[in-house]
């Protein structure tokens, strides 16, 4: 899978059958700076956060109540939290990858333990 750097992409969620649900505007925080910014003194964000690697998480000041799936390396979701601002989450043993939104986002898309996500990197024509 290679590692990610910072930037944008397109998180899809995979269907049972393998189809692809529904993409949403992906963040990837991938540098340890990034990482540890993460969503600190955010109000909102417009679909998710990839954190990679991580294995956990914490909400220390952060304004706003998060859901917090945790992704083993083939980005099969192990399991999807609730966090309240100032709160430690324990790091999960086989969690690789660690995927953020706004409380009850995940839901929307279908995100659950057992489904499989898919990360699209945007090509950056600057280069």
């Amino acid at each position: 899978m290679g590692r990610w750097r910072d930037g944008r992409g397109r998180l899809t969620v995979l269907g049972d059958d393998g189809s692809t649900g529904v993409a949403v505007p992906l963040e990837i925080a991938a540098s340890y700076r990034a990482r540890t910014k993460g969503l600190l003194g955010r109000d909102s964000l417009d679909g998710a956060m990839l954190l990679s690697p991580a294995s956990g998480v914490h909400t220390f000041r952060m304004r706003m109540p998060i859901d917090v799936a945790y992704l083993d390396r083939r980005l099969h979701v192990i399991a999807v939290r609730t966090m309240r601002p100032g709160r430690l989450g324990l790091p999960r043993l086989r969690a690789r990858h660690v995927l953020e939104a706004e409380a009850g986002a995940m839901e929307g898309w279908g995100v659950r333990a057992g489904v499989r996500v898919g990360v699209v990197v945007a090509v950056d024509h600057l280069h």
